[in-house]
């Protein structure tokens, strides 16, 4: 493997976002499917990959020096490409500091360490001004990341209602990785009673219509309230820097209206 390296491919959207604000977009030659962040990726890079798929002979066409990947869930991806020979680095941040720490680390995989370090100190500054910032209440939010079956929030959202000055209703389910932890029934958001409902299905609309008319949902408060409010799923569903930004201002809306 060269170092730094020169020639690498993204196998999610984080990663690529990351090299852009650190000026290293020069060195991308492919990226996952999801890459929408800055727009322009979608036009400057060839697209290699969607999640849990990827296109092996492509990948190795561009003949990188580094492939980046995210979570067991592209282990297969990632064993197939160390078995052709190629360098990847798998990360698996799941929290607001394991997202500060894999941008350290990307920095420093790339001979841009004090950028790296920079940006990340940049969003850390910014994290502890918004948590320090006083509210007026604490909204009890239920952070919905699929429909069918109900999912609550990853830990990375979670902790960002926290730091918004909200409450996430099942916290207590980020003891255990995995989505399979966060599978709800109705009745555990019902029984929550949540001011708020945040929601951002990966890959599809969300129909705020669709969770209100839920059976029992209408004496829920946020359905009674109408507070019902999406998020776009690339800048929550990331752990990158959008959710560390458009993400937590987006959080900031639906809980204040406001973002500061």
């Amino acid at each position: 493997m060269a170092f730094p390296p020169e020639r690498i491919v993204c196998l999610t959207e984080e990663t690529v976002e990351t090299l852009y604000l650190l000026g290293q977009s020069d060195r991308i030659v492919g990226v996952t499917g999801y890459a929408v962040r800055p727009a322009r990726v979608r036009r400057e890079k060839p697209r290699v990959g969607a999640f849990t798929s990827a296109d092996v002979p492509k990948i190795l066409d561009l003949q990188p020096d580094l492939v980046l990947t995210f979570s067991d869930l592209q282990a297969d991806i990632a064993a197939e490409l160390i078995r052709a020979g190629i360098a990847v680095h798998g990360f698996n941040q799941r929290s607001v500091a394991g997202i500060l720490d894999m941008i350290r680390t990307l920095g420093a995989l790339t001979g841009c360490a004090a950028q790296a370090n920079a940006l990340a100190d940049s969003y850390a500054a910014r994290i502890e001004t918004v948590r320090a910032t006083p509210r007026p209440s604490r909204p009890r939010v239920y952070f919905e990341e699929w429909d069918d079956p109900p999912i609550s929030g990853i830990r990375w959202a979670s902790e960002l209602i926290e730091i918004a000055g909200g409450e996430d209703v099942f916290t207590h389910l980020q003891a255990e990785q995995g989505a399979r932890a966060r599978i709800l029934d109705a009745q555990q958001v019902i029984d929550a009673a949540p001011d708020v409902i945040i929601a951002s299905w990966c890959g599809k609309k969300v129909r705020p219509e669709r969770i209100a008319a839920r059976d029992g949902w209408e004496t829920i408060p946020a359905v009674a309230q109408g507070r019902i409010v999406e998020i776009k799923s690339p800048v929550i569903l990331q752990p990158g820097p959008a959710a560390l930004t458009d993400g937590l201002d987006a959080i900031l809306t639906a809980l204040w209206g406001e973002t500061q």
